[in-house]
């Protein structure tokens, strides 16, 4: 119970922004990566039917549910989704500051309403699992929105590929990937890491 309903502490420790920070230039670097190899499934998903590429957003969304569940602070996802994002457009990549900045803002508002809606009080699975869906749905509302061409039926795709692999990718491998460092007592000065002491 612990995990799911906590005592609101809504101030930030410096440790908070170094950790926060950490995921965050980590992750970019991830993205970056990413950027580096991903034309080659994005033909193969958008093959299958135009917008079935969205599947493949996860691998871009996860900076956020995943600062926001170890620091567990009203910010940490925009903060380190946005720096992940910035970080990833410094390095160079054939988006731009619209397809990496731009799109890593709004990733990083949705990903913390997944928190937000409930006061930032809820640290468990499904507010994670929450929190990576509506990563993909800002994410999917970026590329709808400066792609007007795109029809109905690959603007639903789209939708639905983004909001799968925002739930599996930043959702539920981020939930067990941080309980797995927790494990490690690498979090003990979080709540994150206590609570998993206590289990």
């Amino acid at each position: 119970m612990a995990e799911t309903v906590a005592k609101a502490n809504y101030k930030w420790r410096v440790v908070d922004i170094v950790v926060a920070a950490i995921i965050a230039v980590a992750s970019g670097v991830i993205f970056w990566g990413w950027d580096i190899v991903c034309a080659a499934p994005i033909a193969l998903f958008e093959a299958v039917t135009p917008g079935f590429e969205g599947l493949l957003n996860g691998f871009w969304l996860f900076a956020g549910p995943l600062a926001a569940i170890i620091v567990r602070k009203p910010g940490a996802a925009l903060f380190a989704e946005t720096l992940a994002a910035f970080l990833e457009l410094t390095l160079g990549n054939q988006w731009g500051v619209g397809g990496s900045l731009i799109v890593g803002i709004i990733q990083g508002l949705g990903a913390e309403i997944g928190f937000a809606v409930f006061a930032w009080r809820k640290w468990n699975i499904g507010t994670t699992i929450l929190s990576g869906a509506l990563a993909g749905v800002g994410c999917w509302a970026y590329y709808w929105l400066t792609n007007p061409g795109w029809n109905m039926l690959r603007v639903s795709w789209y939708l639905i590929g983004s909001i799968i692999s925002g739930v599996v990718i930043a959702g539920l491998v981020v939930w067990f990937l941080h309980k797995a460092i927790a494990a490690t007592g690498a979090l003990d000065r979080f709540p994150s890491g206590r609570s998993q002491a206590r289990v």
